[in-house]
């Protein structure tokens, strides 16, 4: 389904244009219908050039002329951005919220009254269009305004609506989580290094058994468990480091690390 409604972007860093991106590959919109600002006129260029869409120096035009607009804006810059644009904003303008603890109240307080407000927290998968995409909607949006923005985020991979007391975790289970991924993936291939591999090499194995393990479990809808179970011959190699993982606190570190990004989260 293409939409024919102008899409503001007010900021357009790699999130931004990551969504940019998939919207376009996608076909859901069009480069005329979509217009951003940034805040140096090198961004704009560089996007502009990029996608052919449509950029301005001004958050207010944006927020003018967008029927579907994106806050693609870090949380601290909130109060500043939404004040400069919240009398320029319709009416019936859908406001797409991407910042991390900003919730739907404090949204509405800064607004200064009733909106269509739609808070998401995407992650930066989305980049090669294997986003996850957390959404919440407020009550002043309809089922069909809500769907138009689902398809709009799913152009550039999964997104599911959460209600907004799960956003928090939200941001730890995806919106944060690439970040421990990568983690992982460099601890793999520095070993495999120490072992002797090229690092070039240990980086597209390591990456590949990750990205494979994880299709799997979604294609297959085994429990992860089960799928470890598999990889783990009775007197075998994995089960000597599945010991260790858990002699080393893998499972306790992970729910620790979610737990503090969620706090943070909250607290936003």
């Amino acid at each position: 389904m293409q939409t024919d409604k102008k899409i503001g972007f007010i900021g357009l860093g790699n999130m931004a244009a990551a969504m940019i991106g998939g919207m376009l590959q996608k076909g859901v919109a069009r480069p005329e219908n979509i217009i951003g600002s940034a805040r140096t006129a090198a961004t704009c260029r560089r996007v502009a050039e990029q996608y052919g869409i449509v950029t301005y120096s001004s958050n207010m035009e944006v927020a003018q002329q967008a029927e579907i607009l994106f806050l693609a804006v870090k949380p601290q810059f909130f109060p500043e951005v939404i004040g400069e644009i919240r009398d320029c904003v319709g009416s019936q303008t859908v406001i797409v919220s991407i910042a991390a603890g900003k919730t739907l109240e404090e949204m509405g307080g800064l607004f200064g009254g009733e909106r269509k407000l739609v808070r998401c927290m995407p992650n930066t998968p989305a980049l090669v269009l294997e986003g996850c995409t957390g959404v919440c909607p407020g009550d002043g949006v309809s089922g069909e305004e809500l769907e138009e923005v689902l398809t709009l985020l799913r152009s550039f991979g999964v997104a599911q609506q959460v209600p907004e007391h799960l956003m928090d975790a939200v941001v730890g289970v995806s919106g944060s989580s690439p970040a421990y991924v990568f983690m992982f993936l460099e601890a793999m291939a520095d070993q495999a290094v120490a072992a002797g591999m090229p690092r070039k090499q240990a980086y597209t194995f390591a990456a590949q058994a990750v990205m494979g393990s994880a299709k799997l479990m979604l294609e297959t809808g085994k429990h992860p468990g089960e799928l470890k179970d598999m990889v783990c011959s009775p007197g075998g190699t994995t089960i000597q480091a599945v010991r260790v993982l858990e002699e080393k606190g893998l499972r306790a570190a992970v729910m620790d690390a979610m737990e503090a990004c969620m706090e943070k989260s909250r607290n936003m």
